[in-house]
């Protein structure tokens, strides 16, 4: 069946969206993008068309976070953590109510956010810790496989360590491009695309390296601390997002 006019119209905006967030922040926001998206197409269809984008995206942010830019004392504990949550989350993902695991995240995030908040904007440090690692990328594995919002359980472990802003973005980009390699197969699996669906793809590629490469201009004009203040705010949109999602289900 042919796509409504307004996908086409959307998807541009939620690619360029999407794309923008992977450029500033290293990813982890694609949550906000369906959202759009699904008031013109079936929101797990979104999801599956979003799925190959977002392996383009991460094509395209390898220009701007390079290995240099990555910290592999973290992507060690968080990498295990985020396979078995991937193999977890498509074990689940007809189990258990997804409005649940929204509704949890929701408080979760929303929690975080409010802390830093409340703290004017610092961000209390913490080491470096296998166990909360390890659990932190299990939560982000489950999480993006049932909602594409694997961003603030990472965010969550990452921001406390306060590392420089381009290894946090650097870090962030390449654990979602692993991300996005685990969940592509599960994704095209539960809805298989349509030629229309590949077409509007096609369509898209365009907007992804114009939404990459504006994301990483503006990462290079925000100080670090304006950084992590919009890392915070974009966590309250996602929290308020999956708390919706929740209480509506």
């Amino acid at each position: 069946m042919d796509l409504p006019w307004l996908a086409w119209l959307l998807a541009p905006i939620a690619t360029t969206l999407i794309a923008g967030l992977k450029g500033a922040f290293g990813g982890g926001f694609a949550l906000l993008g369906i959202p759009l998206l699904a008031l013109a197409m079936d929101p797990v269809e979104a999801g599956a068309m979003l799925a190959p984008l977002f392996l383009a995206m991460d094509v395209a942010a390898f220009r701007y976070w390079k290995h240099g830019t990555w910290s592999r004392p973290d992507l060690a504990v968080l990498l295990p953590g985020l396979a078995m949550g991937v193999v977890v989350g498509t074990a689940i993902v007809a189990l258990l109510p997804r409005d649940g695991v929204a509704l949890a995240m929701a408080v979760v995030t929303l929690g975080f956010a409010a802390r830093y908040f409340i703290g004017q904007g610092e961000v209390a440090p913490r080491p470096r810790s296998a166990v909360r690692g390890v659990a932190a990328g299990t939560a982000s594995g489950i999480t993006t496989m049932l909602a594409h919002s694997g961003g603030p359980p990472l965010a969550m472990y990452l921001l406390p360590l306060q590392l420089p802003k381009a290894v946090y973005a650097g870090t962030t980009s390449i654990y979602f491009t692993i991300a996005n390699l685990l969940k592509v197969g599960p994704w095209l699996m539960a809805a298989p695309p349509t030629p229309s669906t590949w077409l509007l793809m096609a369509a898209c590629l365009p907007f992804v390296w114009i939404g990459v490469w504006g994301g990483w201009t503006l990462h290079q004009r925000l100080d670090q601390k304006r950084l992590y203040w919009w890392c915070h705010i974009l966590l309250v949109a996602t929290g308020l997002k999956l708390l919706w999602d929740g209480l509506a289900g």
